[in-house]
């Protein structure tokens, strides 16, 4: 019975201990956290502060392979088939394991890659005749690139059976890049219908790329390319996913053909690259955002990351573009001003996201050019900006499809 007694008080005593250790790690955390939120703000200028409590969006860390890239997130946007998804997501996972820094799962890898070959070869039927008719003969080809091609599985099952991670890595590459080429063919237009009331607003209804030239302000140069000399100026190439934004796509795309960022200057802020916001053109678009699993985006309403809410296009990849908010409703995009961000996981929450998810439009990610974009500082001009690519994939109002086709 004494024997018990002792036991009681001292596992009591214990958990008085521990109480007072985790009151006193809290009380240390709050203070840390609100010496970094002092030091180093996360929020842009004029953006809306995060919706939950700092150390709540701090300590939140969905369970989720959210998606570090522009190339990994446009396409895991696009609507495709069901067994191409199924081939994209075995050979995804190989890229996780590709970053195990020791000994790597060959055994694992190998598996992923013949899971992908026999849904290729069981569901072949399946995965062209999702093509449009006139497409498919482009379908075929790619179908028998990604199979038994150069850089195909075939190709990608030998690499890893040889161990060789740079092979794989390469392979690997060039597999999901034919994935994505298929999955677009799959996927002409929009899978689901606009609300009426949306109709008003222009929409792209599939993939657009956008090239800014940029020049140095002051004179300077940006840095030269790989073996090339200083640039007077620097390209970048945006593509926009009108899958998932297509009226925040749609209406930036149009003020692309319309030149309304030839000449705007740009400000280097807290974490992005923001357009001047002096002209009066553009939709006030309603805030526009899909989030994962969904079949079409929500509009007007932001995403509760807490809850476990993500996008499919993420703010938290480094060169995603976005739409400012609006000057006059929160629950609109602003008409013309977009930002780049430039993500950087010291500055977001244990979960590694932005402490800005899900509050804003998101509709496209830089593909080239983002090694130049710490280099565009405040002053900074857009000489050009061109949509070289979806201008058939631009939607017009009624009432501007006239203007539109007689400038």
């Amino acid at each position: 019975m004494q024997e018990s007694t002792t036991r009681c008080n001292t596992l009591t005593n214990t958990l008085n201990i521990l109480e007072q250790a985790v009151k006193r790690f809290d009380g240390a955390f709050a203070a840390i956290f609100i010496f970094l939120q002092c030091t180093c703000p996360v929020s842009l200028a004029s953006w809306d502060s995060w919706p939950i409590s700092p150390a709540e969006a701090v300590l939140y860390s969905p369970e989720t392979k959210i998606p570090r890239t522009g190339e990994l997130a446009l396409r895991r946007a696009i609507p495709a088939n069901t067994d191409m998804k199924a081939i994209q997501e075995s050979l995804e996972d190989i890229s996780y394991l590709l970053r195990i820094p020791q000994r790597k799962p060959y055994g694992t890898m190998e598996g992923n890659v013949k899971k992908a070959l026999k849904i290729a070869a069981d569901e072949k039927q399946s995965i062209l005749s999702s093509i449009p008719p006139e497409l498919r003969e482009n379908g075929s080809a790619l179908y028998a690139s990604l199979v038994d091609g150069k850089g195909g599985l075939q190709s990608l099952l030998q690499s890893i059976k040889d161990q060789d991670p740079d092979k794989v890595s390469v392979g690997l590459a060039s597999s999901l890049d034919n994935v994505a080429q298929l999955e677009l063919l799959q996927a002409p237009g929009l899978s689901f219908l606009l609300p009426n009331e949306y109709l008003k607003y222009p929409r792209l209804t599939g993939r657009g790329v956008v090239e800014f030239t940029i020049e140095k302000a002051d004179g300077s140069t940006f840095s030269p390319e790989a073996a090339g000399e200083p640039r007077s100026t620097a390209t970048l190439r945006v593509v926009l996913d009108g899958y998932s934004a297509p009226l925040t796509a749609g209406n930036f795309a149009k003020l692309v053909i319309d030149g309304a960022y030839d000449g705007v200057k740009l400000n280097h802020v807290n974490q992005a690259i923001i357009s001047d916001s002096e002209s009066n053109s553009g939709y006030s678009v309603p805030l526009e955002v899909k989030p994962s699993g969904q079949f079409e985006p929500l509009y007007k309403t932001t995403l509760s990351v807490q809850d476990g809410e993500l996008p499919v296009l993420p703010l938290s990849v480094y060169g995603a573009i976005a739409m400012a908010h609006s000057d006059v409703s929160e629950e609109y995009s602003s008409p013309n001003q977009f930002f780049i961000y430039l993500y950087d996981k010291r500055n977001s929450g244990l979960g590694g996201l932005s402490f800005d998810e899900g509050q804003f439009s998101v509709f496209g990610y830089t593909t080239v050019g983002r090694e130049t974009l710490p280099q565009i500082k405040t002053g900074d001009v857009i000489r050009s900006a061109k949509l070289v690519e979806g201008q058939d994939r631009l939607v017009l109002p009624k009432d501007e499809q006239f203007a539109f086709s007689n400038p």
